[in-house]
This record gives structure tokens, sequence and C-alpha cells, in this order.
């Protein structure tokens, strides 16, 4: 069963396949900037590329996948954070690498097959920004920073369809952050290479042929792409936040640098919003896994919970959507149970699978609500003729681990419970007055009151 998978490039659904003869296919994900804890937005695309990797692996087997994920350990975030922590820029990139890679373990994330650092690459992204220069994509500033001259590449665009719009620095493309410290180039649709070293940059530069300086974001993933999986790749992955201008970009530097295709297809998943709103530390509701884990959830609930929307389709998250995930996460231990009872564990061999539909999703363009759907339709008919092989399979497509303990119940003061009850009483009465009143005590109290259709739920306030 071949997978099929939506192509940002052509706007097209179109199968897997590896390209090179060794039947490997290779493929990339943005990993993550590491100057402060990764958020549950960030994680819904590292959850969906587990997933694709989860498939890729069953569909071809372990040692013919390989999944390279970046860390961006140097740029502006970076260097602001050592500077205001007054600490040596590994020293904040290691705490916060470590940070990332156990937030991965709780949620069940396999590693990737190589985890390149944008620091240990510094010669690899001065040869490919060298040889752009040399073949006219690349200009030097007086400042000691390099640009890439994006007129001089015709297919710039493609991906994001950016060349329907102006590529003006007064457009909206060009407000984007990779023009903010452009003050000499040459047009505002232009992108840093190499930046020159400057006074706030500290300690952080390196030798190059332009001076002391340090790369640009965009050239990071493109050296470490070709050094890891070759000129070209059968897939790129990343969040839609980073289609433009960092994918476009790395299409044009790779392209014009290597003069093959980058990337024969381009996955993105879509944005996670938070009670209907987009994450954000002003509206309170950026939350990070040990945001949640304080409010009594595991790690295996939001995993869940980030599945449960197409990766294409934007996902609003809410604290209701966790227990909706508690919930189902129970009924599946329970059936993994019952079908651990019933079963002698055999792996199906010559027999029909009893989840084909569910893998049959899956494969639709990582279709995880027609998946879901289709799990519980056979969970829902009971474990008769389900072997533990079969089940186990699909929770290791889903890379749902079902061991995982459950998360303690929070202790509830009498007193606080009581001033919830008040509140729910007064609001069914419909006083609103009343009601606003009492959250604003229980808010005071350190408590978070959460309404739902047929109830409500207390959580500790998020700090």
């Amino acid at each position: 069963m071949a997978i099929k998978l939506h192509d940002s490039l052509t706007r097209e659904t179109r199968e897997l396949q590896p390209a090179q003869p060794d039947g490997i296919f290779r493929f990339y994900n943005c990993g993550p900037t590491v100057y402060a804890a990764a958020h549950i937005g960030n994680f819904r695309t590292f959850v969906v590329n587990d997933l694709l990797r989860r498939l890729l692996e069953i569909e071809f087997g372990k040692d013919k996948v390989k999944h390279v994920r970046n860390l961006t350990d140097v740029d502006d975030k970076t260097i602001r954070r050592s500077r205001e922590e007054h600490r040596p820029l590994a020293e904040v990139t290691r705490q916060w690498t470590e940070k990332f890679h156990a937030d991965c373990a709780a949620l069940n994330c396999l590693p990737p097959h190589v985890e390149p650092a944008a620091t240990m690459h510094i010669p690899e992204q001065i040869d490919m920004i060298s040889i752009l220069e040399k073949k006219g994509h690349a200009y030097r500033t007086e400042d000691g920073s390099v640009y890439f001259k994006v007129s001089s590449y015709g297919d710039y665009g493609h991906l994001s369809r950016v060349k329907e719009r102006e590529l003006k620095q007064s457009s909206a493309f060009a407000a984007k952050p990779q023009t903010h410290d452009a003050d000499e180039k040459e047009d505002g649709s232009d992108f840093a290479l190499w930046k020159g070293h400057k006074p706030e940059d500290g300690d952080v530069s390196w030798p190059s042929p332009w001076g002391q300086g340090r790369p640009g974001w965009h050239i990071e993933c493109s050296a470490m792409s070709k050094k890891h999986l070759g000129e070209t790749i059968d897939l790129h992955t990343g969040g839609v936040d980073l289609l433009f201008p960092h994918h476009e970009n790395e299409i044009a530097q790779s392209q014009c640098c290597n003069g093959t295709t980058f990337a024969r297809h381009w996955y993105h998943s879509e944005h996670l919003l938070v009670d209907g709103k987009k994450m954000s530390k002003s509206l309170g509701n950026l939350y990070t896994l040990d945001d949640l884990k304080a409010k009594g959830f595991g790690p295996m609930a939001l995993r869940y919970a980030l599945l449960a929307g197409h990766p294409r389709k934007q996902l609003n998250f809410t604290l209701d959507s966790l227990h909706a995930a508690e919930s189902a996460l129970k009924h599946l231990r329970a059936f993994r149970a019952a079908v651990s009872e019933r079963s002698s564990g055999g792996n199906d061999a010559g027999s029909e699978d009893p989840f084909a539909p569910v893998f049959a999703a899956l494969h639709d363009d990582l279709n995880t609500p027609a998946a879901f759907g289709a799990l519980f339709t056979i969970v829902n008919r009971g474990a008769a003729n389900i072997s533990t092989s079969a089940f186990d399979r699909v929770l290791f497509a889903l890379g749902l681990d079902l061991t995982e303990p459950v998360a303690p119940k929070i202790e509830i003061p009498a007193d606080i419970a009581a001033l919830a009850e008040k509140r729910w009483a007064a609001k069914q009465a419909k006083d609103f007055a009343a009601a606003d009143a009492l959250r604003k005590d229980l808010a005071a109290a350190g408590w978070s009151m959460l309404d739902r259709k047929d109830g409500y739920s207390l959580e500790p306030a998020k700090k």
C-alpha cells in the first residue's frame, strides 16, 4: 500500500518513493531553534513528522529510511538569549537541546538518524556560499555580509507562489524577519547567506572569506541536508510557517549551488490554534509539555490530541481535547488488555489485516481523523479475532504508548470545589455577573475553571 502525500510544490497528492538505486528513502525536516522550550504548536509538526517516519519504516523497512532533523543553534534568537542570560551560546543551546530531546522522548517520537547542528557545519555553509558567489547568485557588502540575489534565480517563488505577489521591500513578504538587518542589500527580496559580525553578536563568529561573521538562517538547512542526504532528497517537511521564506530560500540557494533538484516532494503541516486563537504569551495560551503535565495530562494524551485533526488543516487545541484524548486512550488500553487475553500474539501471516482501513487512511495523505475513526470502529466490535501483533502494529504507526502511567488526578481542595459548584450553578441560572465574579475568585486562589458542554473541570492556573 503506497503512501500518498500532498506535495506543497505541485499542489498534488503524489506517491512517496525513494529515487536512489540503494532504495533508501531520504527525508529532512526542519528542527527546533534551541533557545527556549518548544511549545505544543511546534510539537504538532514534530509529531506529524514522527507519524510519517513510522509509516515510511513500515512501508520500506527500518534500514531503508534515513531521517535527518537539524538543530538551529545559532541565529538572532539564540544569540539574544545568550546575551540576556550572560551565558555562552553553547551552554544556552545545550540546555534547550536536552529539554527538546526529553520532550520528544516523552511524546514517543523516534530520534532522527542524524541530528546535525548548525554550528558544527560552518565549513559546509561557507563552501555553499562561496559556490553561489562564484556562480553570480550572491554578492558581498561592505559590512562583510553576503546576500543571495533572488533575481538571479528565475524559478524563485514556485513553492509559495510568491511571484504572484510583489517582491518589493514595501510588500508584506519583504517585511519578513529575514530583511530586518539588510541595510546594504541590493533588493528588498534578497536574503542573507552570511552575516558580517556586529557588536551585539559578542564572541559568536567564525572566520570566512568575507571576514568574521556567522551564517544566515536559511543556508544552514541547505548545507546540512546536502552533507547528510546528498544534493537531492526524496522529501522535505516542516510547518506551514516555514514555507515562506525559509523553504523558498532553501530551494533557491540549493538548486543554484548544486545545479539539480533539491527536494522531490514537499510537505507542510498547518498551524495549531489554542481555544480558537493563535498562540501567544500575551494571551496566556502558549503551552509547553511541562505546562500540560502540571495540569495533570500525560504526554500520550497530547500526542493523541495533536494527531486528532488532519495535519493539513488548522487544529483547534483545547483542554477539553485532552480530556477526550484521555478517554480514547483509556478505551484503547482496555481493548489491548482484552486482545492480549484472547490472542496468542501471532503475526497473522497469510491472514487479512483487520486494521487495513486504518492504514489505508494513514497512507492517504496522513488522514488521521479517518484513521482514528476506522480504529474505533474495530475497537467497538470487540477483541475477537484480533491479534496483539496486529494491534501493536497500529500502535507503532500512531506512536501511541499505552504503557505510559496514567497521570495522577489533581487533588482539589474542598473550598475550591465548593466555589466551582457555586459558579456553575450561577451560570446555569444565567446569573453571568455572579458567575464572572466567582471565576475571578477562583483565579485569585490559583485555579482555572474550564466549562464544557456537559459540565466543567478545574485545573491549576497557568503560571
